[in-house]
């Protein structure tokens, strides 16, 4: 199954690609000698508001890749947010990732918290709970609790989050974005088999992080 209809450009870079897109075509007019410069800006844009359709794995009881990026940390830790021992896996984006953000699983949102904070580097341990962050914690249809938590990064100073408690998500359903580098971290029951290793490089929605039991 594909996620459409889809966007292909993430709403959220509508503005700044348009933007972009006027200086280097008045850049042009005006001297196209100046222009490339801003036509190397207006790709940039272009690059990081992409939003592809992606295919949904129909796994039962797969955990998805919430955000593009690579693995930076599998370990077992405190989930803050559902208040339990959990296993962690965080997934860090460079601005060269896709930044769109996509629900991990099928279920119903118990709670959405929102955490102003810091803007230290997100590929750093401090990051997952000093930084500006944004949490949301969903139970599947099978009663098992999910958390993921988008985390601002040194340069992402923009969380962006359309869902509130009560909401239902299905797998690979957009939620949110975050703008210029950042990561999200996922926290899975201590029973999960976890798919990924430190290092790997994932895919939101097809790359699957882990399997519930």
């Amino acid at each position: 199954m594909i996620n459409y209809p889809h966007p292909i450009i993430a709403r959220e870079g509508w503005p700044f690609l348009a933007i972009s897109l006027a200086l280097a075509i008045g850049a042009t007019v005006w001297c196209a000698a100046w222009s490339t410069p801003l036509w190397i800006i207006a790709l940039f844009v272009l690059q990081f508001f992409r939003d592809p359709a992606r295919e949904i794995p129909q796994l039962a009881g797969a955990v998805l890749s919430p955000a593009d990026g690579r693995i930076v940390k599998v370990e077992r830790r405190q989930d803050p947010y559902a208040q339990r021992e959990a296993i962690m896996v965080s997934v860090f984006m460079n601005v060269f990732n896709v930044h769109s953000n996509r629900s991990p699983v099928d279920g119903k949102i118990e709670k959405v918290q929102y955490f102003p904070g810091k803007f230290v580097n997100a590929d750093l341990d401090k990051a997952s709970l000093e930084n500006e962050r944004n949490a949301v914690v969903i139970k599947t249809p099978d009663g098992q609790i999910i958390t993921f938590v988008q985390v601002a990064g040194l340069i992402a100073r923009r969380i962006l989050c359309y869902v509130k408690a009560g909401d239902t998500l299905t797998r690979g359903q957009r939620y949110g974005f975050i703008r210029f580098g950042s990561r999200v971290d996922v926290y899975l029951p201590l029973d999960a088999k976890v798919k990924v290793s430190i290092g790997d490089k994932v895919s939101a929605t097809t790359t699957i992080l882990a399997v519930l039991q």
